[in-house]
């Protein structure tokens, strides 16, 4: 799809460490997505924030919380798989393009019904479900979509530099979606998030994107999709990265879905405070990747995943014990810098190891990992909850991720050969093997 290192002109390099971070800016493609992706963000994040405050005002039930998030992410764990075989199989620009437009819509009804107070909460678990499905299609495409923007050297950043795009509207749309919610109701939200997919899919369009080779659609999806997982299954390096990144999604990432709990209850800071403790993580995760974007290289990427995992289940066990609202602001910004971490960091090293007909198909089960187990998660997070209590509940879950990280460290120095052949040849198929000969592995 994209000989992008032909048609996006890059600017001529300088020298200065902000110039290196942002580097992946310098091509006209990732440009156009990178700031229309933003505001489209910042739109999505204010509509999480307020249709959690809507089940939560409509129900009071932590068991419907974590339900609604259950249907909005458990199609991803299903139909991840076939989204990455047609995103290996098909244009993932024009896939990207239809997705986001899918959400648009998805986004609209659920403006409509609730600015009409027609809303019920049936309508909001099709609806949910109905944007879980799109972004089945939607992850997998736009994961591999945003790594051929740019040429090899600089795909790392435009990984972190994605990571931070996504954390920058995490801070701006929950702080904004606080106020609106709290004055004039959630339905503005929605409807804020509708309009602000006009920017990314209008910079979609402006791309000037070529053609690129095709997997052979010879074989069957279900083929294509076989070939993936097993290509999963034989890389051990990325099978465990995998694993404990769905792990962590399992047992970790459920502390959003009861967030408006401890905002409420714990914390007593209302749809205000619900708003600024999202965006506590957010600052954090954005630091997280803005330091991966400074980073040029892959060397001790591998020690990053395992340290920042134990950092995320350390936070969230220290999270749940406080209960003054400004110290849980504090908390949750190390608990987003170690959640962003490992998640981008994972992303890189897959994304360096993978071959580019088998992307598509390996960041669905990267989707699966991140946030296919997340529902499963959240259903029993919000269960664990109503019997046990929230903060329970998070603590369990950091220990969960604690057991993880220590058993992924014990793996990793068995890892780093394989991990370094896989970069390696990765590398030298994109046509630059004298410098990549030279690159330490990922996982030291």
């Amino acid at each position: 799809m994209l000989g992008l290192r032909k048609v996006s002109a890059a600017l001529p390099p300088r020298n200065s460490r902000v110039a290196g971070t942002f580097r992946a800016l310098r091509y006209r493609n990732f440009q156009l997505f990178f700031f229309g992706q933003l505001v489209s963000l910042i739109g999505t994040w204010m509509q999480n924030i307020a249709q959690a405050w809507l089940v939560y005002r409509l129900t009071g039930s932590s068991v419907l919380l974590g339900a609604i998030a259950f249907a909005s992410q458990f199609p991803v764990f299903v139909i991840a798989p076939l989204g990455g075989a047609i995103a290996d199989r098909h244009n993932r620009h024009h896939i990207v393009v239809a997705t986001q437009t899918a959400a648009m819509i998805l986004a609209t009804i659920l403006a409509y019904l609730t600015l009409t107070n027609r809303v019920q909460i049936w309508h909001i678990f099709v609806l949910a479900s109905g944007l879980g499905v799109v972004n089945a299609f939607d992850i997998p495409a736009r994961q591999a979509f945003i790594v051929e923007m740019v040429g090899r050297a600089d795909q790392m950043n435009v990984i972190a530099l994605n990571s931070t795009m996504f954390n920058g509207a995490r801070i701006v749309g929950p702080a904004i979606a606080g106020i609106l919610v709290a004055s004039i109701g959630e339905g503005w939200c929605f409807m804020a998030n509708a309009v602000s997919y006009i920017a990314v899919i209008g910079g979609l369009l402006m791309m000037h994107v070529m053609s690129r080779p095709i997997a052979g659609t010879e074989a069957s999806p279900f083929q294509h999709i076989k070939e993936g997982f097993s290509w999963v299954k034989r890389a051990r390096p990325i099978r465990a990265l995998l694993l404990l990144l769905g792990l962590v999604s399992l047992v970790g990432m459920p502390y959003a879905v009861l967030m408006p709990i401890f905002a409420d209850r714990i914390l007593h800071g209302g749809a205000r405070g619900l708003g600024l403790l999202m965006g506590a993580t957010g600052v954090g995760a954005m630091l997280a990747a803005l330091t991966l974007a400074a980073k040029k290289g892959l060397k001790g990427l591998g020690r990053w995943v395992a340290t920042s995992s134990a950092g995320f289940g350390f936070s969230m066990i220290l999270f749940s014990q406080s209960r003054w609202f400004w110290l849980s602001f504090v908390l949750l910004i190390p608990l987003g810098f170690s959640m962003m971490l490992q998640m981008a960091s994972s992303n890189t090293l897959i994304q360096s190891m993978v071959p580019d007909r088998l992307r598509g198909r390996v960041m669905s089960v990267y989707s699966m990992m991140f946030m296919g187990m997340a529902p499963l998660g959240a259903f029993f997070a919000g269960v664990v909850a109503h019997k046990l209590g929230a903060p329970l509940t998070l603590t369990l879950g950091g220990l969960g991720c604690l057991v993880g990280s220590a058993m992924f460290g014990v793996y990793l120095p068995g890892l780093r050969t394989e991990a370094r052949q896989l970069i390696v040849a990765q590398q030298m198929a994109g046509g630059d093997p004298a410098q990549e000969m030279t690159a330490p592995s990922g996982l030291s």
